[in-house]
């Protein structure tokens, strides 16, 4: 199979915006992509990919147009995008560019946040829900094994994914910072924003053993508390919570500070000067900025967490760069064992030719003969070395590295040259 017979197309968060992507989601029937594609004749293999931010099919054949229409009009089938727009935005590619592609998808350098690991999850698992189903075969499989492994390799050897990228995230790197490891720890909410609750999730994550919200509305803080398996209490309790937690992330709507330092004075005599990191995400800031004079209390507003977030944001985009050398890399390489393996079924039918003819010709001779079993033996052997001395060059010819038309010249020249293909043609 050449490089040319691979292909990917899809739509994505850059080619087309969520109105579109979202006609292309499979919820209510997730078996008929498959069941769509399995149907196209031309389609050799093929791998299914639906994420929130894009829809891709990886997959190889001989017949490229007749697929591309095909697998196009499976993945619009329900969509109400008319027919004539559809290429406006799907992007296709071939070859060399389909590899690098996927390899880029793998390791998230296509993604909306540059190094967010959960691609390479959905990746491996649309590759199991396709070959589960019978879907792909020799190349694909090799293929997405490989996309795996450049992935691995890039998380290994840049720094690609090590830094927050988020306000929230961002939050819980810092917390680490302070305490180390946040086992154990115990965090309060204030307010029930949507960035502190993304900063509760990722705090959880890191082992926090308890989480209590604090909200004016006692029915919200008993709702979200309820999420993290945490308690909910009333604001005016805001003080007295402190005294027991080790982390607070605010994120009330309220108009001025809720939190001065001279109401923290006395509470860090009660917690006996234990670090107390503040997180204010409000806008206005609920937490008063003179806190941060306090000591063994760490604050940090929003425009510090943003500072930090774009630090690392330019980091990323470094370690992208070294990303894509190896991307490129990776894919020299798959497209190298692709050749080899066009190489190989002619090596083994210059084999088979010789070893006919050689057959044929000692059982012509020897039935006429007297000879022992013995000296039928070394004949035999005899022959067979005769046949690897002759065949050692055209197969050196055919293994030697050149460009992918001087391979195929080759390989159609040697074919010709040893009438391998005469008894097809027959």
């Amino acid at each position: 199979m050449s490089a040319d017979s691979i292909l990917v197309l899809g739509v994505n968060h850059k080619s087309a915006p969520v109105e579109v992507r979202e006609q292309l989601a499979f919820t209510d029937d997730p078996e008929a992509p498959f069941r769509n594609m399995k149907a196209i004749d031309d389609c050799a293999e093929f791998c299914f990919l639906s994420t929130c931010n894009r829809v891709e099919v990886i997959f190889t054949t001989g017949n490229q147009q007749p697929c591309i229409d095909a697998i196009k009009k499976a993945l619009f089938a329900k969509s109400t995008i008319q027919h004539a727009d559809i290429d406006k935005f799907i992007y296709l590619h071939s070859g060399a560019d389909a590899v690098n592609h996927l390899y880029r998808v793998a390791a998230s350098l296509d993604s909306m946040v540059v190094g967010e690991p959960q691609i390479l999850g959905q990746l491996k698992e649309a590759y199991r829900n396709s070959s589960e189903r019978q879907c792909t075969g020799v190349t694909l499989n090799r293929l997405l094994h490989k996309a795996f492994s450049v992935a691995k390799r890039i998380r290994t050897e840049t720094n690609i994914g090590s830094s927050a990228v988020s306000i929230s995230y961002a939050a819980v790197e810092l917390a680490k910072k302070i305490f180390g490891s946040l086992k154990d720890k115990k965090v309060l909410l204030v307010g029930a924003g949507e960035m502190a609750e993304l900063a509760a999730e990722h705090l959880i994550n890191q082992g926090i053993s308890e989480v209590t919200v604090a909200n004016r509305t006692l029915e919200r803080a008993v709702n979200l508390a309820k999420r993290f398996n945490g308690k909910a209490v009333g604001l005016p309790e805001l003080h007295s919570q402190m005294e027991l937690v080790d982390i607070m992330v605010s994120s009330t709507g309220a108009s001025g500070l809720i939190l001065h330092q001279e109401e923290v004075k006395p509470i860090m005599k009660q917690r006996k000067n234990r670090p107390l990191f503040l997180i204010d995400i409000a806008v206005p800031r609920d937490l008063d900025p003179k806190l941060n004079d306090l000591d063994n209390v760490y604050l940090y507003d929003v425009d510090d967490l943003s500072q930090v977030v774009e630090v690392n944001k330019a980091e990323r985009e470094q370690e992208a760069l070294r990303a894509e050398r190896i991307v490129t890399e990776e894919t020299l390489k798959f497209l190298q064992w692709l050749e080899d393996m066009q190489i190989t079924p002619t090596i083994a039918a210059l084999r088979r030719k010789a070893d006919l003819i050689a057959r044929a010709e000692l059982e012509k001779t020897l039935s006429h003969s007297n000879l022992t079993a013995k000296d039928i033996k070394s004949i035999e052997k005899m022959t067979g070395a005769i046949i690897n001395k002759l065949l050692h060059d055209p197969i050196l010819f055919l293994k030697q590295n050149h460009t992918s038309e001087d391979k195929r010249a080759k390989l159609d020249f040697t074919r010709k040259f040893f009438g391998l293909d005469l008894e097809k043609e027959d």
